[in-house]
């Protein structure tokens, strides 16, 4: 009996140290197959875990510098000058807004003015036109009548010229090259 406890033990019933051959195969496979991709993603998540690490120091360091530099009393007098500058700032932009008010209701009430007049001339049998714009179109011919000097001028061309008959007589004409062969050198 007991050779044959000794033959069991060496056929293997008591668990053997196995080694790990089974993966070399496996992994030269895969590598063989997929090598330059897994090289790299190896080298960008290297890449990425160095960028990752640079930011969150400068940040951490930006962060201490910038609470540490600043007293409580110089932040406070800023942002009381900031809010100063809001304010000026905008009384100067509702300045602005309530000019273009008045200006557009000035304008409005021109335009509701001259419908107007422009109405009770209709009913009177007169022209469509109001007065002032007859007054303005009157003042802008005679101001531009004499605001411009007439001179004598030679017109450019005589009043014969046509450019389609070709009698300019001018020296820009065009001939055709002569035919033949190129003199050559």
């Amino acid at each position: 009996m007991e050779a044959q406890d000794d033959a069991n033990v060496r056929n293997g019933d008591v668990p053997q140290n196995q080694d790990l051959g089974f993966v070399v195969p496996s992994v030269t496979a895969f590598l063989s197959e997929y090598g330059w991709y897994a090289a790299f993603v190896c080298v960008g998540v290297y890449l990425l875990l160095q960028h990752l690490r640079k930011n969150r120091s400068t940040d951490s360091q930006s962060s201490t510098v910038s609470t540490s530099s600043q007293d409580p009393d110089s932040v406070v007098r800023r942002q009381v000058a900031l809010e100063a500058s809001r304010r000026k700032m905008q009384e100067e932009q509702d300045a602005r807004a309530a000019e273009f008010r008045d200006r557009q209701q000035r304008l409005e009430e021109d335009k509701r003015r001259q419908k107007i007049e422009m109405w009770e001339s209709m009913k009177e049998g007169k022209s469509y036109k109001g007065k002032a714009q007859v007054a303005q179109s009157t003042e802008e011919a005679t101001s531009s009548s004499s605001l411009r000097p007439k001179t004598d001028k030679k017109p450019l061309r005589n009043s014969g010229y046509s450019p389609l008959s070709g009698d300019g007589g001018g020296t820009c004409s065009w001939r055709p090259g002569r035919r033949g062969p190129s003199a050559g050198g």
